[in-house]
């Protein structure tokens, strides 16, 4: 197999791995991560799935970044499109089995969100390390901020926040009550980046150690 393709297969097992945090979030029922609070929001108010609601959404997002890069907008940036339908599918593959067992008390639904906080970061790490593809909601994060030479991180957390924002106020129009927003949102968008930087710096120590070895 070839760098390329492994580096692909990579970003494919992380992809998956995603989407199962993903799912493991929404399923302890205390609001889900902010990229996907939108999308559940809508799902839980209309005859759509997370994982359909997933994919119109970013290909949304997709759509957005056009005006954005203008002549920036390269081919490659097309690659979010089979992306987002993956991810969307996976999504929906992953939900089925933990909707047998969702669990009932707040101890469980928080035990069930911060693995999914665990795994969620874990799969964003295993796309970074790929460096093949993007997910539209970073893709788009990082065309704000190179086209208007705002930093990245700052950026991400404003666009998560706004996503957050957006989806409670959906769920107070849709619903009357506050629904898919909760604290998990917050756990999740402080716990995840945390837990895909630690693995990252993890991977570097090992990669400094390996490489003082003699051979």
């Amino acid at each position: 197999m070839s760098e390329k393709a492994k580096r692909y297969a990579i970003f494919a097992i992380g992809l998956f791995i995603n989407s199962l945090g993903v799912s493991f979030i929404t399923t302890a029922d205390l609001g889900t991560s902010p990229i996907s609070s939108i999308p559940y929001v809508l799902s839980l108010n209309a005859p759509l799935s997370l994982g359909q609601f997933t994919i119109l959404f970013n290909l949304l997002i997709v759509l957005v970044q056009l005006p954005i890069l203008k002549k920036q907008f390269q081919w490659e940036h097309w690659l979010q499109v089979p992306v987002t339908l993956l991810f969307g599918w996976f999504i929906d593959l992953t939900m089925v089995p933990l909707a047998t067992i969702a669990p009932q008390t707040y101890l469980w639904k928080l035990g069930f969100l911060l693995l999914g906080c665990l795994i969620l970061g874990f799969g964003v790490y295993l796309e970074m390390a790929a460096n093949v593809a993007m997910l539209p909601g970073e893709s788009f994060v990082r065309a704000v901020s190179t086209t208007w030479h705002r930093d990245f991180g700052l950026t991400k957390i404003v666009f998560d926040v706004s996503m957050s924002l957006t989806a409670a106020g959906l769920s107070l129009i849709l619903a009357h009550t506050l629904d898919g927003v909760r604290e998990g949102t917050l756990i999740a968008a402080l716990l995840v980046g945390l837990v895909a930087r630690t693995c990252r710096r993890v991977q570097h120590r090992l990669q400094h150690q390996g490489a003082g070895q003699p051979a």
